[in-house]
């Protein structure tokens, strides 16, 4: 089989930020981007530990969805399986430029967020337990202290 674009990108010099990972392009002419918001250095950094993914993937779900700009746009928001990141699927035909507010905002909401996990309920969630609340807004003000707050292009362009 050949290898998918994912893992054709250069994990040893890949940095922390936000990056097109791919873009699909549907029959009506829709476009589908794909975004990888990439939190550690690959197999350089520790992983996010699985219970602060599991509850950044609540906080930021429900964040997106409910953002009044681009909620219409959100199609997915969901974890790496390597616990780096996350991947963010908008509609449109997308740059990394082009929501780096919208992640910033969204990083800021779970680094100050307190209070009860949207969904980390029995009835609403397969492992509802399975949520780290503290360690979810210590990574999302890390990322967004080193990271966000400062990005630029070569937190944004996958390495050659």
């Amino acid at each position: 089989m050949e290898k998918i674009d994912s893992f054709k990108v250069d994990h040893t010099r890949l940095l922390r930020g936000i990056y097109v990972s791919r873009k699909d392009y549907l029959e009506k002419g829709d476009v589908v981007t794909t975004f990888d918001i990439r939190m550690k250095e690959p197999n350089r950094e520790p992983a996010i530990g699985q219970a602060a993914i599991h509850t950044i993937e609540h906080l930021g779900a429900t964040f997106l969805r409910n953002h009044a700009e681009w909620g219409g746009r959100i199609i997915y928001f969901g974890p790496m399986g390597c616990c780096t990141g996350f991947y963010l699927l908008l509609s449109g035909d997308l740059q990394s430029g082009d929501i780096v507010g919208l992640v910033k905002e969204m990083f800021a909401f779970i680094a100050s967020y307190s209070g009860e996990i949207p969904g980390a309920s029995a009835h609403d969630c397969g492992n509802y337990m399975l949520n780290n609340l503290p360690m979810a807004n210590w990574e999302a003000r890390k990322f967004l202290k080193e990271v966000l707050d400062h990005i630029s292009s070569e937190n944004m362009v996958y390495p050659a």
